[in-house]
C-alpha cells in the first residue's frame, strides 16, 4: 500500500475525482493486538493498541441515493453504488467494507445521503494490522457526523462489527474496531469484550528502552476463509459442551474436568481462548507494576499456544517468532486472526538492528519473500481532520 498523502493533498485529490472539495476528512488507525487473540469472540478479554497507520477518508455529500468509491492506491477504478439497494455479493475489494458501513447503519433506521467517498491508507494489507476495520471506521466516524446519528464508540463498535459479520462475511469480534475507535495515544485498550468496558493501560515501550517491530511475514490472510470460522465453530462447541455461555466463563481449574468432556481438537482449542484469557489479565497486571519490560514470557507462551493448540501460526510466523527471540528479543508472537500476517517482536532497542538483520536473513535462506519490518507506536483513535 502507498505510503499516506497529507490531509490536504487528499482532499486535493477528492476534487480533481469528483470536481469539489469534501465535507471532510476523517481517519481511523490499524492495531496491534499486544495479546489476546481469538478472545474477543468468546466474550473474553483482549489487549490491543491502535498504531500510527491509519486509513484516511474524504468524503462528500451527493444529491440522490448514488455512492461513488475510489482509492488512491489499487487499480480497481471508481466504483458506483446504490445507497437504496446495496448488495453484499455485488461488493468487490475494498470498497465491501464502506458499503458494508452504510447498510449496517440503515439497518439501524439512519438515513445514509449519496455519498462521493475518496480512500487513502497506510496500514499494510493483509498483514494482521486490521487495515479492513481501520476503514470502516474511519466511514463510520464520517457518516456518524455527515448523518448527525449521533453514536457513541460502543454504537459504532457494533456496527462496524454488523458490517463484517453479516454483509462482508467475515465472522469477527469487536476488537480490531474498539481499538481503533477507543484507542489512546501512549495506551493499550484493555477490552472486556462481554461488556465493552475499557481500561486504557499505559504502554509506552520507549520509556522501558524497547520498540515494538511488526515483521509482515507478505503471508496474505483473510478472515473470511474457512480457518477462521472453523476455530470459532469449535469454540462455539466446547462452550455448549461445556455448558457456559462462551469460553470467557471457563477458567484454568476448569481445564481438567474439560478435558474428559471433549474430543482431542476441541479440548485444545478450548484451552488455547483459557489460558489466552488468563495471559491477558496477567499483561495487564504486570504493565501495571513492572512496565513493559516484564511481560515478554507471557508473548512467547501466547505464540506456542496458538501454534500448538489453536494451530493458526505458519512456518512464516515461526521462524520470525523464533529468529527474534534468538537475536535478542525479549518476546514475540504472531498477531491478528493467523494463517499469515504478521508477528509482533518487544524488543530492546540496542537490539533493533540485530534482529532485523537476523529475520530478513532467515527469511531469505528459507527462500520466503522478504519480510518488511517496521516500528509502531500507540496512537490516538479514530478522529476528523479536516
Amino acid at each position: 500500500m502507498t505510503p499516506a498523502v497529507s490531509t490536504t493533498h487528499l482532499a486535493e485529490q477528492f476534487q480533481t475525482a469528483f470536481g469539489r472539495l469534501p465535507d471532510g476528512v476523517w481517519q481511523a488507525p490499524g492495531r496491534v493486538n499486544l495479546i489476546g487473540e481469538h478472545t474477543d469472540y468468546n466474550e473474553g478479554f483482549v489487549l490491543p493498541f491502535a498504531i500510527d497507520k491509519t486509513a484516511r477518508v474524504a468524503v462528500g455529500v451527493r444529491p440522490g441515493s448514488a455512492v461513488r468509491l475510489l482509492s488512491t492506491y489499487g487499480d480497481q477504478g471508481l466504483t458506483t453504488a446504490d445507497t437504496a439497494s446495496l448488495d453484499r455479493r455485488a461488493a468487490k475489494g475494498w470498497t465491501k467494507y464502506p458499503l458494508g458501513v452504510i447498510w449496517s447503519l440503515q439497518q439501524r433506521g439512519i438515513d445514509v445521503p449519496g455519498l462521493d467517498l475518496l480512500l487513502d491508507s497506510d496500514v499494510p494489507l493483509g498483514a494482521g494490522l486490521s487495515s479492513s476495520h481501520a476503514i470502516e471506521c474511519a466511514v463510520i466516524s464520517a457518516l456518524n457526523d455527515i448523518t448527525g446519528a449521533g453514536l457513541s464508540p460502543e454504537e459504532m463498535v457494533l456496527a462496524t462489527q454488523r458490517a463484517e459479520n453479516d454483509f462482508v462475511g467475515a465472522p469477527t469480534g469487536i476488537m480490531d474496531q474498539s481499538a481503533s475507535l477507543r484507542g489512546s495515544k501512549g495506551h493499550a485498550v484493555f477490552l472486556d469484550c462481554r461488556d465493552q468496558s475499557v481500561q486504557l493501560v499505559p504502554f509506552e515501550a520507549e520509556n522501558a528502552g524497547l520498540v515494538m517491530l511488526v515483521i509482515d511475514t507478505k503471508v496474505s490472510h483473510s478472515h473470511a476463509d474457512g480457518g477462521y470460522a472453523s476455530r470459532r465453530a469449535s469454540c462455539e462447541l466446547g462452550a455448549e459442551v461445556l455448558g457456559v455461555r462462551a469460553l470467557r466463563d471457563v477458567g484454568p481449574d476448569d481445564l481438567e474436568e474439560a478435558s474428559g468432556l471433549l474430543d482431542e481438537v476441541t479440548f485444545r482449542r478450548v484451552r488455547h481462548i483459557v489460558t489466552e484469557n488468563d495471559r491477558v489479565l496477567q499483561t495487564v497486571e504486570l504493565l501495571g507494576r513492572q512496565g513493559p519490560a516484564a511481560i515478554g514470557g507471557l508473548l512467547d507462551a501466547s505464540h506456542a499456544s496458538m501454534r500448538d493448540d489453536f494451530e493458526i501460526s505458519c512456518a512464516e510466523l515461526d521462524l520470525a517468532v523464533e529468529t527474534s527471540r534468538a537475536n535478542g528479543a525479549i518476546g514475540a508472537r504472531m498477531t491478528g486472526g493467523g494463517f499469515g500476517g504478521a508477528a509482533i517482536a518487544l524488543t530492546p532497542v540496542t537490539a533493533e538492528q540485530q534482529v532485523r538483520a537476523a529475520v530478513e536473513q532467515a527469511f531469505a535462506r528459507a527462500g520466503y519473500t522478504a519480510p518488511d519490518i517496521f516500528t509502531v507506536t500507540p496512537a490516538a483513535g479514530a478522529m476528523r481532520l479536516a
